[in-house]
């Protein structure tokens, strides 16, 4: 059986790497699918971690708006688990943004794309949407950095927003 502690473990080869990842990078997201393959078997024990965490309730414990969630880890980088289907709330990525998106049902996208990495650089702003589907979304975010609210003067929207 999976719990926090186990995941934040096979977690942190990643974290090594996500640590150091400039959010700024055009082909961050390429490098981190590179290095960690979304259809390579480690890759994919960790889907099936993440989604027993879910269905069991000690991951993303917590809801609003239809949308469950939880903080994994508080720190220099923060991690914040998400199962959600439909928009989320509206952010700003004050440090940038790097997500990890599993597909649970459907055919499902993360802001138009396919499950796999994300990189949102700092000062971006979104609403999170996922269509088609259902996902289970992992969120790290350096330096804790995430402001949620209305799209404020200065920031450039990203993911659908940006597509609209």
């Amino acid at each position: 059986m999976a719990d926090k502690t186990r995941l934040l473990a096979a977690l942190e080869p990643m974290l090594n790497v996500v640590r150091t990842l400039d959010p700024t990078a055009p082909d961050a997201a390429a490098r981190l699918e590179q290095a960690f393959p979304i259809g390579s078997p480690v890759m994919q024990a960790l889907k099936a971690m993440v989604r027993e965490g879910v269905e069991a309730r000690w991951l993303c414990e917590k809801e609003n708006a239809g949308v469950r969630f939880s903080r994994l880890l508080k720190g220099a980088l923060t991690i914040d688990a998400v199962h959600m289907s439909g928009a989320a709330l509206a952010h700003t990525h004050t440090a940038g943004e790097i997500d990890l998106c599993f597909s649970v049902s459907g055919q499902p996208t993360f802001d138009g794309r396919p499950e796999g990495w994300t990189v949102y650089a700092p000062n971006t702003w979104h609403v999170p949407t996922v269509e088609g589907g259902v996902m289970d979304i992992l969120y790290f975010l350096p330096d804790g950095g995430i402001a949620f609210g209305e799209q404020p003067p200065g920031s450039t929207a990203v993911g659908l927003q940006a597509r609209r």
